[in-house]
């Protein structure tokens, strides 16, 4: 049977309550297989993954018996995680970085490229509401979708730093075009895997 290397996100438990399989042990959905009903779901490109992110905890699974797959998707019924680690640091290094990408598409304020250079989080109220008011202003076209890259990538102090990656690159791409989303899955994808490989 062929495998599929894949990435899948998780929060404290799987999305059935069944807690998180250790790495290496194969988890198992005896039953049909349905597209975002049941199942085990990952997703080939690292950034789809990201948008079913329910937590933090980024993991590279191998995937056996894919039941069926879509753009963004997959769905099978085996899953074994190979590497697992707290992505959170990351993501919003990411987030900061794809609005970083935009940032020549509008006039941004000086505590937003402040901000986004270097994760300051004295500067991140103000980069977010400064990123607002100019999203708002500039709704609709390239620079309005710059400018909201930037606020998700400030986010609020309580946000998650899956949502705000996952906005930023949305928001980029929306930009600057799919380009900008393969380059910004090429970038993650390296970044990833360099942690993955330091790994014991």
């Amino acid at each position: 049977m062929k495998s599929v290397l894949a990435w899948h996100f998780v929060a404290d438990k799987l999305r059935d309550g069944r807690p998180i399989p250790r790495k290496g042990v194969w988890l198992k959905h005896e039953t049909e297989c349905v597209m975002c009903e049941a199942g085990l779901h990952a997703s080939r490109r690292l950034l789809d993954a990201l948008q079913y992110a329910p937590g933090k905890m980024l993991c590279r699974v191998e995937c056996v018996d894919v039941a069926a797959e879509q753009d963004d998707k997959l769905v099978c019924h085996k899953r074994k995680i190979i590497a697992r680690f707290d992505s959170e640091e990351l993501l919003w290094r990411a987030s900061r970085k794809f609005a970083l990408d935009v940032i020549h598409l509008w006039p941004a304020p000086k505590v937003v490229i402040k901000f986004l250079k270097t994760g300051d989080k004295s500067l991140r109220a103000a980069a977010w509401a400064a990123a607002g008011a100019a999203a708002w202003a500039a709704a609709g076209d390239a620079a309005g979708a710059a400018a909201w890259a930037a606020w998700a990538a400030a986010g609020d102090a309580a946000g998650d730093a899956w949502a705000a990656a996952g906005d930023a690159a949305g928001d980029a791409w929306a930009a600057a075009g799919a380009a900008a989303g393969a380059a910004q899955n090429k970038w993650l994808t390296r970044e990833v895997m360099k942690i993955i490989r330091r790994q014991p």
